[in-house]
């Protein structure tokens, strides 16, 4: 794989697959020509295209307005079993006189006529449509993207501040729309303070029902400070494990904390599952997190605590680490972490800048191609290859299978990034990749499929496998499983 000998950059069809595969989601028809003159600029430009990680959310419910309407659904289904058992005793009274039929189809109507919404086909909620079309969008985004730079960086910066569906099953999709994708290319310290006082976030780690000790709510209810979020914010989200923080640092954070709550769906049907602070809930005073005093401002303290973490020279290394370990290799090349650790501190965390450090480094791209794409990566990056779309109920469904729910991280740790998690997946990937050649077969030419997805990545075993399988289809698995379309 050559290198332009006037300032390093590999050019080329080959660097143009590189480019795809590594910075981005692989490959589509015509991809690795149209950029082969210039595969960095390519991916530097992704960066600065108007509205860059944003996606067309018409359509699309705001995550409070999705909880309230899920909560509203799931409402509507308990009255309808309600009526259905009342019903069900009403007839079962009537039996002794032969009427029990007659009376449970006059209950039922009478349920109908009561405005109770009718049961719905297993699995078939507004909340599970609302899902897909969430999925749609995010699937719509992978697939449209040219090369997919700044996709994977949402996808990065989301699941390092990961939330779960198990636990906010209906707040996923928009949080990864409002508090991601906004800043993908902004500052740290935004993403950083949006995220953490995102409803989805107060849920799911559990700081919504916070309490200061000494606050107003923690006395006359006697409940107390739940330290999840403070403490997956300094180990997680900013400064990293072992890094001169200790127990006494967590509960003045949490104490800051106190007060980040959301109102109320059940009291408020027009604004439930929406953010506020409650001076009611807030621990009161100063509090001194890793050295420093913050006064009792409110809201704006604890916004203060995250602005100096977001600052922090351990949370430049810690994300730096993470950033060139996801893109490049396990065990990244030093050079290219301390490169991207110094823009970090540099530009007071310029994301996009971060990210321009990262693509124009000679480490990322002359490092050898053996990182495993995640689960996700590899799927998307499968139907990419064929200029197809995919069924976002269906995608949804193999991703699970393959271990990578979407949105369902198993820990605030996010999804794992190294070869040990997902290595024992291969086999479960020959399946789907057998399941969907299969489908696709009558429609694909099984060697513009190796040559728009690999090009002259493609090594020679893998062209004469493609090219000796029994059938199409085969060939087309082939291809999505070949040595070099896992890797990049």
């Amino acid at each position: 794989m050559g290198q332009d000998p006037t300032n390093g950059v590999t050019r080329g069809a080959a660097g143009a697959a590189l480019a795809l595969h590594r910075f981005g989601l692989g490959p589509r028809p015509g991809s690795i020509a149209a950029i082969a003159s210039d595969p960095r600029g390519a991916v530097l430009a992704e960066l600065e295209r108007p509205g860059v990680g944003r996606v067309d959310d018409r359509g699309l419910m705001s995550s409070a307005a999705s909880a309230r309407a899920a909560f509203e659904a799931r409402a509507a289904r308990q009255a309808q079993r309600i009526v259905t058992e009342r019903a069900k005793r009403e007839a079962e009274a009537q039996s002794a006189d032969g009427a029990g039929t007659d009376m449970a189809r006059t209950a039922a109507v009478a349920a109908g006529a009561e405005g109770v919404a009718p049961p719905t086909a297993p699995g078939d909620t507004p909340e599970r449509r609302n899902f897909l079309k969430e999925v749609k969008a995010r699937l719509d985004a992978a697939f449209d993207a040219e090369i997919g730079f700044a996709e994977r960086l949402v996808w990065f910066w989301s699941n390092h501040f990961c939330i779960s569906a198990g636990t906010v099953p209906n707040l996923a999709g928009g949080y990864e729309r409002e508090v991601i994708r906004p800043h993908v290319v902004g500052r740290f310290v935004d993403m950083l303070i949006a995220a953490e006082g995102h409803p989805a976030m107060l849920v799911y780690l559990d700081n919504a029902a916070s309490m200061g000790p000494r606050s107003v709510a923690g006395i006359n209810r006697t409940r107390g400070l739940n330290e999840n979020l403070a403490r997956e914010i300094l180990e997680l989200h900013t400064l990293g494990v072992r890094t001169g923080y200790g127990q006494d640092d967590v509960i003045r954070f949490a104490n800051v904390l106190t007060g980040w709550t959301i109102i109320s769906v059940i009291d408020n049907p027009e604004h439930g599952a929406e953010f506020i602070f409650n001076p009611r809930l807030h621990e009161p005073g100063p509090q001194q997190v890793l050295g420093k005093s913050y006064p009792d401002t409110g809201i704006e303290q604890g916004r203060a605590v995250l602005a100096d973490l977001a600052r922090h020279p351990a949370t430049a290394a810690h994300v730096a680490v993470k950033l060139a370990r996801s893109f490049v290799a396990d065990a990244p090349p030093p050079a290219l972490v301390e490169r991207l650790e110094k823009t970090f501190l540099d530009t007071d965390g310029d994301l996009k800048e971060v990210a321009r450090a990262l693509v124009t480094s000679e480490e990322a791209w002359a490092h050898p191609r053996g990182k495993l794409k995640t689960p996700g990566e590899w799927a998307v990056s499968v139907v990419r290859s064929t200029g197809l779309r995919a069924d976002p109920e269906r995608f949804a469904r193999g991703q699970a299978s393959l271990g990578q729910p979407l949105w369902r991280p198993p820990a605030p740790q996010g999804f794992p990034d190294g070869e040990a998690t997902w290595i024992d997946g291969i086999g479960r990937r020959l399946d789907i990749a057998n399941n969907f050649a299969e489908r696709v077969a009558a429609r694909l030419d099984p060697a513009e499929i190796l040559d728009t997805a690999l090009g002259p990545l493609a090594s020679v075993a893998t062209r004469e496998a493609v090219g000796r399988a029994e059938s199409r289809a085969q060939a087309l698995a082939l291809a999505f499983m070949a040595p070099e379309f896992q890797r990049r």
